[in-house]
């Protein structure tokens, strides 16, 4: 009988390991289910929030500025004139600057016209006032002018926003 009482007492030693190593997995089964709850959550309160935003900005207060985008007017002017008696040049390198470019592409198209107005602009410069430095800074003023009006009047949108030269020699 000896025999007999102790094999009963060694059985449930056993099976008390079993037991724990359930409450264990049980534990970690938990910890995962609240954690992959508490991240839905999460991801379900700040995906909300993501798509809100975009509706705002789909009205903002102010447009947002487009990169500058540079088109450079080739080949480069060239003009003459006489002045007291002798003959001069200039040669005037332009670039225009705009924002967007399906706008500056569509005034490509008029780029004759373009280039003739500044043709007739730059030839009736007095060459006495290009020599100074104000001279200068009146005429590339007057060249963003002209070029406004005609990308007004050919596309219908302000498309250049300055013109600029990138090289200028008088002699």
């Amino acid at each position: 009988m000896a025999k007999q009482e102790q094999k009963p007492a060694e059985a449930p030693a056993e099976a008390k390991p079993a037991g724990n190593k359930k409450l264990i997995i049980m534990m970690l089964v938990g910890f995962i289910v609240v954690g992959a709850a508490s991240a839905g959550g999460v991801w379900f309160f700040l995906g909300g929030q993501k798509n809100e935003a975009p509706e705002e900005a789909a009205e903002p207060a102010e447009p947002v500025k487009l990169p500058a985008l540079y088109e450079q007017l080739t080949p480069a002017f060239v003009v003459n004139y006489t002045h007291e008696g002798r003959q001069h040049y200039m040669q005037v390198h332009v670039s225009l600057m705009a924002r967007d470019p399906a706008k500056l592409d569509e005034l490509k198209v008029h780029m004759p016209v373009l280039r003739n107005e500044l043709v007739m602009l730059f030839s009736q410069q007095n060459f006495a006032e290009l020599m100074k430095p104000e001279g200068k800074v009146a005429l590339r003023e007057q060249a963003t002018a002209k070029v406004k009006e005609i990308a007004q009047r050919e596309t219908g949108a302000d498309v250049v926003e300055q013109v600029l030269f990138t090289n200028f020699v008088v002699q």
